[in-house]
């Protein structure tokens, strides 16, 4: 047998119970992403995750199966990140975002020029239908892809598949890498970062419309590997 509660008794569990739910309620509003913050903002939320990250700080996992739930009706991204599908350049990981924060396209050397409908309609599908703000072309230190390109070029031979396709697209990135001073791989990866985010910003009607418009920023950023270190270019 239960004992009955006082009505005085059922009024105080009442409250405290409601006072957890609220501030639940609370705290899992505060963790979702907002879009009321700018891309500047949204830039140095992901540079302060990427700190984190450096110092073994994780904060936001965000990654268990109510976290998911929470998002079966919608998303509200705060940020794309065009990325290169190399295993070791996760940006959830090194931005330390959660699940919902990132609407990720990423693909062997974060190529756009030349990448087809499949990456520049995922990025013009996240600014139209998901109004994110900020569009983050991430590339790497020693990367494959660029590494192939320069190879490929120096030695004029052909390689199997699509991979001649994909070097290709990178070929005006190392070209313009050798007029410069400095390691040529390091060049070429930043070059061909520069290249990405300059096509998107002239890639109309969608992207380069909302660029002029000042609804959306554009910026280059490289990871090193060995650091884990972000460096936004320009």
């Amino acid at each position: 047998m239960r004992p009955r509660l006082s009505r005085r008794e059922f009024v105080q569990i009442s409250g405290i119970v409601a006072a957890g739910c609220s501030l639940g309620s609370n705290i899992a509003a505060a963790d979702k992403p907002t879009s009321s913050l700018s891309a500047d903002e949204i830039l140095a939320k992901l540079i302060a995750g990427n700190r984190r990250y450096m110092q073994g700080n994780l904060s936001n996992p965000r990654r268990t199966p109510d976290d998911f739930a929470a998002l079966a009706e919608g998303q509200n991204p705060i940020a794309v990140i065009v990325g290169c599908a190399d295993s070791r350049v996760p940006p959830e990981v090194i931005f330390d975002q959660g699940v919902g924060d990132l609407f990720v396209i990423r693909v062997a050397g974060n190529v756009i020029s030349g990448a087809g409908a499949s990456v520049k309609g995922s990025i013009e599908y996240a600014v139209a239908e998901l109004a994110v703000p900020l569009i983050v072309v991430l590339g790497h230190s020693r990367c494959g892809a660029v590494k192939a390109a320069i190879k490929h070029i120096d030695d004029r031979d052909s390689l199997p598949g699509s991979i001649e396709d994909l070097v290709e697209t990178i070929r005006p990135a190392v070209t313009q890498a050798k007029t410069r001073n400095g390691d040529l791989l390091e060049n070429a990866i930043r070059a061909n970062v520069e290249r990405g985010a300059e096509r998107l910003r002239t890639l109309d009607p969608i992207i380069a419309g909302a660029v002029k418009s000042k609804k959306v920023r554009i910026v280059g950023a490289t990871y090193d590997l060995r650091t884990g270190e972000v460096i936004v270019l320009g």
